[in-house]
Formats: structure tokens, sequence, C-alpha cells
């Protein structure tokens, strides 16, 4: 299999959201779980629409909806660390949104995970397209937001 490099967009990071590993998040060989990234990043994911005014299950009258999703595993995560959800979303093409999320230590900038989530919007008759409000609030969630600083 050939291995594909996720790139995290840091110019459209949209939301930061702190998190600590909880005992549930830790699997057999003492570390975040996979299942557990995946949740971390969807919290995080809903959290980004919350600030930008839309719950994940209402985005201006649209469900967003995870067509595909791909995870880069890059550190480990122990009990009880602090970590920086960060969620970069991609403009909106047609029906679709690309999300990317990138969980960091706090305490030592170490990523952890990066994933690229494939998002859809639908209504009670299938897929559709977003209003311009959901571009307008992402566009504007990203010239809020700053990058994060490496050491």
């Amino acid at each position: 299999m050939d291995r594909i490099r996720l790139e995290f967009p840091e110019p459209r990071l949209v939301h930061r959201h702190a998190m600590t590993i909880r005992v549930s998040d830790i699997n057999y060989g003492q570390h975040l779980g996979h299942d557990s990234v995946i949740s971390l990043a969807h919290e995080a994911r809903g959290q980004a629409w919350q600030a930008m005014g839309f719950p994940e299950w209402d985005v201006d009258g649209l469900m967003s909806i995870v067509s595909d999703l791909a995870v880069q595993y890059q550190g480990e995560g122990k009990l009880s660390d602090a970590i920086m959800v960060e969620t970069a979303m991609e403009p909106v093409s047609g029906k679709a949104l690309g999300v990317y999320h990138r969980l960091v230590r706090q305490c030592d900038d170490k990523i952890l995970a990066t994933l690229a989530v494939g998002l859809v919007f639908a209504d009670t008759q299938g897929l559709a397209v977003p209003s311009e409000r959901v571009s307008d609030a992402i566009e504007r969630a990203v010239s809020d937001m700053t990058p994060r600083v490496s050491n």
C-alpha cells in the first residue's frame, strides 16, 4: 500500500479546541486509541461549526455527513495529555467540503494525528448545495484565525 501523507492546510485554519485525553480514550496499548482519535476530531468539528453559528446537524438547514475519512498517526497520546485539536476547512465545493483536523500535544507541540474528512451536505430530498451563508461563515473564520506558532 502506498503511503499517503496528509497535509494540514494551515492557512485554512478555522478553529482550535482544547481537550484532555481521558481514561476512556486509552486503548490496550496504553495510548490514544483509533476510535477516540476520530471521536475527538468529531467533537472539535462540532465545536467549529458551533463557533461559526451552526449546530453540526443544522448547517443553515442542511445536515453535514461524513463521506470519507483518512487518518495519519504521527505520535502517541497518553492519559491526561492536554491536546489542541485544530480544524481547517477548504472552500465549499458544490455539495461537498474538505475538513482537516490536527491533534497537537500542548506541552511539546508534537502532532499526534492528522485527519482529512470529506463532508457532503444533504436535506430530506438528498444531497444539496449549502447557502452562501455557510461559505461566508467559513471564510470569516479563516480570516479571524492566526496560524499556530511552531517552536
